[in-house]
């Protein structure tokens, strides 16, 4: 299954901002159940948990704690390296797709804000975890997170 763009994030491209800009300081929500059709789509769900920068309180709109990518290089965008991407989980049970919202963690139905979905598992998804169990209280770490635009 591919990347999800949402309707914001594809006309932002299309416009003078690039991927890492639009998506600088951004956050990562991990939920259950099956991914929404479109990332325009609402949640569904409550998260299980919230990736940010060393499990960093994380406040939309503000930089602190938000997330980011290296420079792109061969068509993709890496997590940035001096980063540690992890979070505290609220709630247990079994990750099946990611949100990857902008700095604003717009919510909901939406149409013109960033952000974009994946599915999660342990082996050939877009966010590969070593476990989908997850509990209550515990810390999950993104150690790698890559996004390849397409050539074609």
């Amino acid at each position: 299954m591919a990347l999800r763009l949402s309707t914001g994030l594809r006309n932002m491209l299309l416009g003078t901002a690039s991927f890492t800009t639009i998506m600088q300081n951004g956050v990562i929500r991990i939920f259950p159940g099956v991914q929404p059709a479109s990332a325009d789509d609402g949640e569904g769900a409550s998260p299980l948990l919230e990736i940010t920068v060393s499990s960093g309180a994380f406040t939309p709109g503000a930089p602190a704690n938000g997330v980011n990518f290296a420079a792109p290089a061969a068509g993709a965008c890496a997590k940035a390296s001096g980063e540690v991407w992890s979070g505290a989980a609220t709630a247990s049970g079994t990750a099946g797709w990611f949100r990857f919202y902008a700095n604003d963690r717009t919510a909901g139905a939406d149409t013109s804000h960033a952000r974009f979905d994946g599915s999660v598992s342990t082996s050939g998804a877009q966010l590969n975890m070593s476990s989908t169990a997850i509990t209550a209280g515990a810390t999950t770490t993104i150690d790698s997170f890559v996004v390849t635009m397409p050539a074609s």
